[in-house]
């Protein structure tokens, strides 16, 4: 790419379970590189992991339009299209941000699914029984303990390891997202909030999956992005061998970190938002 259209702008989409603080890292690695690094939170998901912990109820009715509404008044407040990753069900997100036209090129990590993915692999379902088990949790916020967490997302590191992870970074979740647009998504008639058209255009997109990831396992990942073979735009998957769900985190995450970043820079494409801009602007 042209370097007059390189993207000079990452919005980085946090995932369930997680707030902007799980891509600290992240922000930090990007910036030295000399990007503008936006971690945008889901709508009241802004107040420290510490703080929600205290009041996961105030996140308890978030609506997954209303969050995606919001990401992209972020995206669209940039003055040129940035490159959007996301992690998990910031991952969904991404993907419906793309489908809106948005973005320069995408990357989704362990990507939960859009509407019509209907791989559930054991491990899944296993991982998200602590939400699924009792139906009074569509209503409310439902974190993870330690050992729930431990399988979920970090079942690569140790115990000790795992719990210092928790500690830092976990939090809530709004339970009916994962009793809407989980396991039970593909059930329901009609486009759900999860849709997407897999055979429109859009910017490039890639999945990243984690072969030891039990709560969006490779085969999750792969089916996702095989929806879009009608799709004209590019969409590829690469898979990294052992690593589970805490990949952007756990030892080594600086590796897919330059695979992400190389992937979307290589395949960036300019936006129809690049017109409005004066010469040598755009992506």
């Amino acid at each position: 790419m042209n370097d007059s259209h390189r993207p000079d702008t990452i919005v980085l989409v946090h995932g369930l379970w997680m707030t902007p603080r799980s891509w600290e890292e992240w922000i930090a690695y990007y910036e030295a590189k000399g990007f503008t690094v936006l971690a945008p939170a889901y709508p009241g998901f802004e107040i420290e992991v510490e703080a929600l912990r205290e009041k996961p109820e105030i996140i308890a009715n978030l609506t997954v339009p209303e969050t995606v509404d919001h990401l992209a008044a972020v995206i669209e407040s940039v003055p040129t299209p940035p490159i959007i990753m996301g992690h998990s069900f910031g991952g969904t997100l991404t993907q419906l941000l793309l489908a809106r036209g948005l973005g320069t090129a995408g990357v989704v990590i362990d990507s939960a699914p859009t509407e019509g993915v209907r791989v559930n692999p054991l491990s899944q379902a296993r991982s998200l029984f602590p939400a699924l088990k009792n139906p009074a949790n569509r209503h409310k916020a439902v974190a993870f303990t330690p050992e729930e967490f431990h399988y979920a997302f970090t079942n690569t590191l140790t115990e000790q390891e795992s719990r210092k992870v928790w500690e830092r970074y976990a939090i809530a979740a709004p339970g009916h997202w994962v009793w809407e647009y989980g396991l039970f998504a593909n059930f329901k008639p009609g486009h759900q909030d999860t849709w997407v058209d897999y055979s429109a255009d859009r910017a490039p997109l890639l999945f990243i999956g984690g072969e030891k990831d039990h709560i969006m396992p490779p085969s999750v990942n792969k089916s996702n992005a095989k929806h879009y073979h009608k799709s004209p735009a590019l969409t590829e998957y690469y898979e990294f061998a052992g690593r589970d769900h805490w990949t952007c985190g756990a030892a080594g995450w600086e590796a897919v970190a330059d695979h992400a970043l190389g992937w979307a820079l290589k395949h960036a494409r300019p936006s129809s938002r690049a017109s409005s801009h004066g010469p040598g602007e755009g992506a």
